[in-house]
């Protein structure tokens, strides 16, 4: 099936080629012609098979089908990360011209007003911070016609359901409701079907809801067969060592792989300056990324990395959902996450576009422990390895 038959528009299929991209991926093939329908839905698929491309797609080829000059926001994008609604901005200008602007907390909300009065037709950003000029009465929304929740799990995790709910309540009720993820909980699930099953009790307070307007209540919920992407193409490392050691592991770990590019995980916001000096000081060139980085910051380290300019970043599981940065070629856990889906979407940063990778767990007894557990459950082979003459190998039998 090619891009032509799902109905997508031409001048898009053409940028798609200049980048690369000339045969849609299976979730692609799936989801495409469901969006086409007009349905809700949410999906389920492995890191780097295509999501985002799957919805926006046939949203922009609508777009530019039956309302190719209008002047309204049609689509909401919403994700948990500046970095994540960078991206999906970024991909939207790689295919297509049309307007779009990205509304983020922690920058400044004036300068994002200005850009909202040059009447771009997607809004990328957080639920937060869309949900503030809605209130401001900077963004209508009766006009919306889809909202889109990227990494939707997050989104509806305890930490950010509340701002994600109160936005689900603030739109027309007829919306078009899809969300993605890697990793799609029962709780997602229910909240999502709820949403699109509660009639609001104050029509009046919801922009666009007509007492005739039609609402699609059903949600459906499509995960992809796995293409066992964490099992087939990431080989699973684990390396001993004790915590107060841990650094000067990965440091020989560097050294010994020279890795095209690193992404070092760890669960401490704190720690991720302490891991990046104590490199720079070993004369490992490196950059931290974490939340008390600034916005401005964090996008100049993206474009460094993703850029090579350097090859080794340093951050937290701000960086380890939806994130797509080529060629990176091992990821390293220098602590085990409480949740096995961070291990799998930490994981899944490297392996990305059909390429092979390397994730390596630098931990200690306990943490071996709790990978080895890790590794029956999610039927991973998990290589232990030793660092010794720089050279990274199997430990030595005794």
């Amino acid at each position: 099936m090619t891009f032509s038959e799902l109905n997508i528009n031409n001048e898009l299929i053409e940028k798609l080629s200049k980048i690369n991209i000339v045969e849609p991926t299976a979730v692609q093939k799936k989801i495409i012609p469901l969006i086409n329908e007009d349905k809700n839905l949410m999906f389920q698929s492995e890191t780097g098979t295509g999501k985002t491309y799957a919805y926006l797609l046939p949203l922009i080829s609508k777009l530019l089908r039956e309302d190719a000059n209008g002047k309204e926001i049609k689509i909401l994008i919403i994700a948990p990360t500046y970095e994540l609604a960078s991206q999906i901005k970024i991909q939207i200008q790689a295919v297509s011209n049309i307007k779009s602007v990205l509304c983020i907390g922690g920058s400044p909300i004036t300068r994002q007003i200005e850009m909202l009065k040059e009447k771009p037709r997607i809004v990328i950003g957080g639920a937060a911070r869309i949900l503030e000029l809605i209130h401001l009465k900077k963004i209508k929304t009766n006009s919306v016609e889809t909202l889109v929740l990227d990494e939707a799990d997050r989104l509806l995790s305890v930490e950010l359901r509340s701002e994600t709910e109160k936005l689900l309540e603030r739109l027309p009720r007829s919306v078009q409701l899809i969300g993605n993820s890697a990793t799609v909980s029962e709780t997602t699930k229910k909240i999502l079907q709820k949403a699109r099953e509660d009639v609001s009790k104050n029509d009046e307070d919801v922009q666009g809801n007509e007492p005739n307007q039609k609402v699609q209540k059903s949600i459906e919920f499509v995960s992809l067969p796995m293409e066992n992407v964490l099992q087939k193409r990431i080989t699973h490392w684990a390396i001993y060592s004790e915590k107060r050691s841990k650094i000067d592991t990965l440091r020989s770990f560097i050294h010994a792989e020279n890795p095209e590019k690193l992404i070092v995980f760890t669960c401490k916001a704190d720690q991720v300056s302490i891991i990046t000096n104590k490199l720079r000081y070993k004369k490992i060139e490196c950059e931290g990324l974490s939340r008390n980085t600034e916005k401005k910051e964090r996008k100049i380290i993206i474009d460094r990395f993703k850029s090579g300019k350097i090859k080794v970043l340093i951050t937290t599981d701000l960086t380890s959902r939806g994130i797509d940065i080529p060629d990176v070629s091992h990821v390293v856990q220098l602590d085990l996450p409480e949740s096995e889906d961070f291990f799998i979407h930490r994981a899944g940063r490297t392996a990305r576009a059909g390429k092979m990778g390397i994730n390596c767990v630098i931990g200690d007894e306990v943490e071996l422990r709790r990978y080895a557990a890790l590794e029956k459950k999610l039927k991973l082979t998990v290589y232990p390895k030793e660092i010794r003459g720089g050279k990274i190998d199997a430990p030595k039998m005794e």
